[in-house]
């Protein structure tokens, strides 16, 4: 597939109308050809006009026609997964395997929020049937559905350059729903971003769609994510990044005349705790375990396992001794950008002047955006006082925390922000002990996991990646998961309706055939 670097505003490509970019070879420092297109305020505008007019006809398609065009999409990625991945390795410095890896996984998102769709559950569709001789009022007849909220602004994220970026999650949801997707690439990886973009823009035309359904864009600084933003036609926005570009899109969206959702993923350090029963039986595997973890995509997932705590005691040593291992034996890689590399480097030396002790390092950095890899250790009482310890790092580096007791670990656990994970490393005879830790972390993160690691994660109807301030925005949704499609619906009632006049999915007789809840009772009839 050509990559021409246009902008990709409905069916249409637009060249450069705000200066033009190139890709970096973060492994090479050497940029990229060809030149990528920055747009303006206007293409923004033609995209959000575009997808208004596209939103009442795709919002209502049929659960079966909105469900081929996903498996479209899934099926373009798998046809161009070679060539994506070849072109991100270049842009990202990313082993093409995990690449390969990724472009599957995110074709199997596509294909599972089709199954999704053609299930219909997520139209919640409820019944209450008119009651009209019930005294000493009548009732009349009540039916409800979800539907999507309109057009959306999806800003695609730098660390996964295909499964959170232009063919991510966000996007596989977010049309699953019913809501056209204006798409802002990130610079990082510009010709992966229009590979993705020109399978989606490939698919709304074979599915016979309104052009609008989908847009890509790209800008060279803040101008087009806050015009995105402010587009009075957009509707919602999702955001995966730092707590600072999350926070400053959240609070623009408040400010608007109409305000609206704006569901960001930020930060997390995704805390482990042994407890001692799991630590003196198991301690040098589990510190082994946490540190390869913490190490892959070079500590740059936001699921990786940056702090990990346990008591001293029996076990210990040898968790430590692993992890320092684990740590040395680890060359430096390249990062995935030069502020990436520089934020972590400037976070590390954070850590050192808060108290951390450097008990390990990689191989030294050979590459100018090369993140040496590095494990740090600080006693409880430490992380009590200074809580910016407890700040993520981004890159290959993790926090042993060595903990006095058990009052001390439970102190250090109420301290935690919102996570989008915490792990607990637990024998039976720990089951007391993580009885009191559990309610802390539910307080504190979406997701808790016990005798694993909490990357990488598995999507699915259970899975949840979201948390309380600062992992995410909005800690009743979730950006991974099938229930990721809640964040782009909204109820509607149809009070006293004609049958005719009723949407498909609450009509008499249920033509589509979904299970509806009825009198309060689940029926298909």
């Amino acid at each position: 597939m050509k990559l021409t670097g246009n902008l990709l505003i409905g069916a249409q490509e637009v060249s450069a109308t705000a200066g033009t970019m190139k890709a970096l070879n973060p492994a090479t420092n050497a940029e990229i050809e060809p030149s990528f297109a920055f747009g303006s305020s206007v293409e923004i505008d033609r995209a959000a006009q575009l997808a208004d007019d596209a939103f009442d006809s795709y919002n209502n398609t049929s659960l079966e026609d909105r469900a081929a065009f996903l498996e479209r999409i899934a099926d373009g990625l798998d046809a161009i997964t070679p060539e994506l991945a070849q072109r991100l390795a270049l842009e990202s410095g990313l082993p093409i395997a995990q690449l390969e890896g990724e472009a599957a996984k995110s074709a199997i998102q596509f294909r599972q929020f089709a199954t999704v769709v053609r299930q219909g559950r997520f139209r919640q569709a409820t019944i209450d049937p008119a009651q009209p001789e019930r005294q000493p009022r009548a009732r009349m007849d009540h039916r409800l559905q979800k539907i999507a909220l309109g057009p959306v602004a999806i800003f695609g994220a730098s660390n996964f350059p295909i499964s959170y970026s232009v063919a991510g999650g966000d996007t596989a949801s977010a049309l699953a729903a019913g809501c056209p997707v204006i798409l802002k690439a990130h610079n990082a990886h510009p010709g992966g971003s229009e590979l993705m973009g020109r399978v989606i823009q490939q698919a709304v035309r074979d599915s016979g769609l309104h052009e609008g359904v989908f847009s890509l864009v790209r800008g060279g600084g803040n101008e087009t994510g806050e015009a995105l933003v402010d587009h009075p036609l957009i509707k919602g926005v999702t955001f995966t990044g730092s707590e600072g570009g999350g926070m400053a899109l959240f609070r623009r969206a408040q400010q608007r005349p109409d305000p609206i959702p704006v569901f960001t993923e930020m930060t997390s350090v995704n805390p482990t705790f042994v407890l001692p029963a799991a630590l003196a039986a198991r301690g040098e595997s589990i510190g082994d375990g946490f540190t390869e973890r913490m190490l892959i995509t070079v500590g740059q997932a936001c699921l990786k396992p940056a702090i990990l705590l346990a008591i001293d005691g029996p076990g210990y040593p040898e968790l430590k001794n692993a992890m320092v291992a684990r740590v040395e034996a680890m060359n430096a890689r390249t990062m995935l950008t030069p502020g990436i590399n520089t934020a972590y480097r400037r976070n590390v030396k954070r850590q050192v002047e808060a108290g951390a002790e450097r008990i390990a390092a990689g191989g030294e950095e050979q590459g100018a955006w090369d993140g040496q890899s590095l494990l740090f250790e600080v006693d409880g009482g430490r992380i009590l006082d200074d809580a910016s310890l407890a700040e993520e790092v981004f890159g290959p580096s993790a926090l042993l925390v060595r903990v006095k007791d058990i009052e001390q670990l439970i102190a250090i656990a109420k301290q935690f922000r919102g996570q989008l994970s915490a792990t607990m490393h637990i024998d039976q005879a720990d089951h007391a002990l993580a009885t009191r830790l559990l309610p802390i972390l539910e307080r504190r993160t979406g997701r808790i996991v016990v005798n694993a690691f909490a990357h990488p994660q598995e999507v699915s109807y259970a899975s949840i990646h979201g948390g309380p301030f600062p992992a995410t925005s909005d800690s009743r949704f979730t950006s991974v998961g099938m229930s990721a499609i809640e964040r782009f619906l909204r109820p509607v009632c149809y009070q006293g309706f004609p049958n005719e006049l009723l949407p498909e999915s609450l009509k008499h007789g249920n033509p589509c055939g979904l299970w509806r809840l009825v009198d309060g009772e689940m029926s298909k009839a």
